[in-house]
Formats: C-alpha cells, sequence, structure tokens
C-alpha cells in the first residue's frame, strides 16, 4: 500500500519549515522542495552544467550556480527565467520521485511545497495542510528576518495565493499561532491521517 502523500504548504512567515519539522518529530519522512532545490544548484549538483550553457558567469569553478547572479542575470533578461525553469523543473520532480520511492513503505509522507497552490501541485497530493497564523503575526515574524523590509514582504506577498483563498481550499489548516499550539495541531493530524489510511487498507 502506497503511503498517503500530505502536501504542507503556507505563506511566508506563516511557520511552515518549522511545522514540517514537527512531522519529522514524529517519524514522518518529510521532503523540502526548497532544500530540493539548494541540492539541485549546488557544488556537484545537477543544475549547474545545464545552466553554464545558457548563461555565463552564474555556475561557480565547483559547479554550484551563484543564485545572487543568476537573480541578476535574470533581471537583465527576463526571458531566461523561464529556459531556467525547463531545466530545474524536472530535476526538482526527478528528486520528489526518488524521495517517494525510497519511502515506499511509510505510512505518510510529507511534501513541504511553498508555492503547492501557486503552481498546480495541489492536484497530485492525497491531502493538503495548510499552516496558518493572523496576519500581524505574520507581518512581525517576516519582518523579524535580517534584511527584510515591508517592500520586500508585500512584493512576496503578491505572489503568493492569499491565505484565505489557500485555507479554503485546503483539508486541513495548523494553526501556527504558538508552538504547542501547532505541536498538538500535528499530533492529531497525523493520528486521523493513520486512522484514514487504515480505514481505506
Amino acid at each position: 500500500m502506497k503511503p498517503l502523500v500530505l502536501g504542507l504548504t503556507g505563506s511566508i512567515g506563516m511557520g511552515k519549515s518549522t511545522t514540517a519539522s514537527m512531522f519529522a518529530d514524529l517519524g514522518i519522512p518529510v521532503w523540502d522542495a526548497d532544500e530540493a532545490v539548494h541540492r539541485i544548484y549546488g557544488a556537484g549538483g545537477p543544475a549547474g552544467g545545464p545552466i553554464s550553457t545558457l548563461t555565463g558567469g552564474v555556475v561557480t569553478k565547483d559547479g554550484a550556480v551563484d543564485r545572487a547572479a543568476l537573480r541578476v542575470a535574470i533581471a537583465e533578461d527576463p526571458g531566461l527565467l523561464k529556459r531556467i525553469e525547463t531545466i530545474v523543473h524536472p530535476l526538482v520532480a526527478a528528486d520528489r520521485a526518488a524521495f517517494l520511492e525510497a519511502n515506499g513503505d511509510a505510512e505518510i509522507v510529507v511534501l513541504d511545497i511553498p508555492l503547492l497552490f501557486e503552481t498546480g501541485g495541489a492536484a497530485a497530493m492525497d491531502r493538503v495542510a495548510v499552516v496558518s497564523t493572523d496576519a500581524d503575526t505574520q507581518r512581525r515574524r517576516v519582518l523579524e528576518r535580517p534584511g527584510m523590509d515591508e517592500a520586500t514582504f508585500e512584493r512576496l506577498l503578491s505572489r503568493q495565493v492569499p491565505d484565505a483563498e489557500k485555507r479554503a481550499r485546503a483539508d486541513f489548516v495548523i494553526p501556527t499561532d504558538d508552538l504547542d499550539t501547532a505541536r498538538a495541531a500535528v499530533k492529531e493530524l497525523v493520528e486521523r491521517l493513520r486512522a484514514e489510511r487504515m480505514r481505506d487498507a
């Protein structure tokens, strides 16, 4: 029987990474889309060679993609982003497939994907959970990050599906107002999914 695949998502500052670690603490295998991109862009990763053929000066001697230099190159040539995506998206999908295969005997797996709704990935999940807190808490958390300002926060927020819509579209909402609340919600959700999986077996 295949694992139940839970997509975990949430807007910036909602506490998704912290919540993902709570699933891992309960023994649930977690795949992190951001970590996968870092691996793919990292030294010896599969993205370096193909990207270096598209644009010069963004790949270091050890084969890592310099993401700051890549952002500059994309700003100078907006069409470059689409070409980069045709390289990176299949590599991310392959990384995710390898994770699912390696954890094929698990009861539940979590796919931690920040832009799950934005990229249309929710349809491929068995269930979707959204992490959420109030807008004031979200803003405070984000603005406490090094180098973050109001303009950057608003720009990032504008690219994401609104929190209210995410909550409406999700199967579960995990409140992240504080750690204890989130931890209790994750524990309850895991127990519920395990029972659901047993029922469907």
